[in-house]
């Protein structure tokens, strides 16, 4: 049922995000950081520096976005390409692998309704410290190169940092909904392809380990499917994640680009940082796909929700 679907891709999505959100935020800041203001050289780099200078839970900046959205973003993912593979099916025969492209379409394009605001207001929060960390370094050097400034310049202001509310008020007064929206065509460009690249290759994967077709496949397969699928996914399309990551960053570190859209960016990147700028933090995004779209492959597939929903006529009565 819709609902057992909807519970299913919310607990999914919930328990994924806690488990992985540490690594999404190194991502985040591995590329948004540009030639010549590299702050971290590497993912464990980047989180031993988040902890060194933002404690614990500086690594999870941005969560609380995620674990709210990422409910109805999952929901929606895999109950539309379950609803795009029912209805493009022919009386219940196997779907060809084009028409199973079409359903990851179909649900990529429907999940930016919630994806776009969702990795809008996260990517600020993540980066927030990269950026304070820089400027702080910034200012720091500024003031041993220059012995005048030394003498009479006063420690740099301790930058507040908003919350996700203060950051949505301040989005919706300036530029309205749209604001929230912004980089909705990269985003489009990311996870349309990461559908139609990610529900086929899970869908075949899956049925390599089901000893009959009328019978679900093992929790581990399903695991295993979502993990290997979701990150040929998520490296495949990592160059579409980066360009949007940029985009979306309104807050820019010393000395770094600004871009006017996907051309300019993608132009940008090319030509000033080379095309393995692309790859940035691909092995994060692998290593956070892979198990995000494990577990919720397997909450999904066992289906949590159908069990609670059984129980609650067996409790009334």
């Amino acid at each position: 049922s819709l609902p057992a679907k909807l519970i299913n891709g919310g607990i999914a999505g919930l328990i994924g995000v806690t488990c992985v959100f540490p690594i999404d935020l190194a991502k985040t800041r591995l590329q948004n950081q540009q030639n010549g203001q590299r702050m971290y050289t590497s993912m464990s780099d980047c989180l031993l520096k988040t902890i060194r200078s933002e404690g614990y839970f500086g690594m999870y900046r941005g969560a609380a976005v995620n674990l709210t959205l990422v409910t109805p973003e999952k929901a929606i993912k895999l109950a539309a390409n379950d609803f795009f593979r029912h209805h493009l099916s022919k009386d219940g025969k196997k779907l060809t692998l084009l028409r199973e492209m079409l359903a990851g379409c179909g649900a990529g394009t429907c999940q930016v309704i919630v994806t776009t605001p969702m990795e809008m207001l996260k990517i600020q929060l993540q980066d927030a410290g990269r950026i304070a960390a820089q400027r702080k370094l910034m200012a720091a050097q500024a003031q041993l190169s220059s012995t005048s400034a030394a003498a009479g310049a006063a420690e740099p202001a301790v930058e507040s940092r908003p919350t996700a509310t203060q950051l949505t008020r301040e989005l919706l007064r300036s530029k309205g909904i749209a604001g929230l929206y912004k980089g909705l065509g990269a985003t489009l460009l990311r996870d349309v392809p990461f559908s139609i690249v990610y529900f086929p290759l899970f869908a075949n994967l899956n049925k390599l380990g089901q000893k009959d077709p009328n019978v679900k496949a093992p929790f581990y397969v399903s695991f295993l499917s979502g993990c290997v699928a979701g990150s040929t996914a998520a490296v495949a399309v990592n160059p579409c994640d980066v360009v949007k990551t940029r985009l979306q960053s309104l807050q820019r570190g010393v000395n770094e680009d600004t871009y006017s859209g996907i051309l300019d960016c993608t132009k940008k990147i090319w030509q000033r940082e080379g095309p393995m700028a692309f790859l940035k933090g691909a092995y994060c995004r692998a290593l956070v796909i892979a198990p995000l779209f494990g577990i919720a492959q397997v909450v999904y597939f066992i289906g949590i929700a159908e069990l609670l929903l059984d129980m609650l006529p067996k409790r009334r009565g």
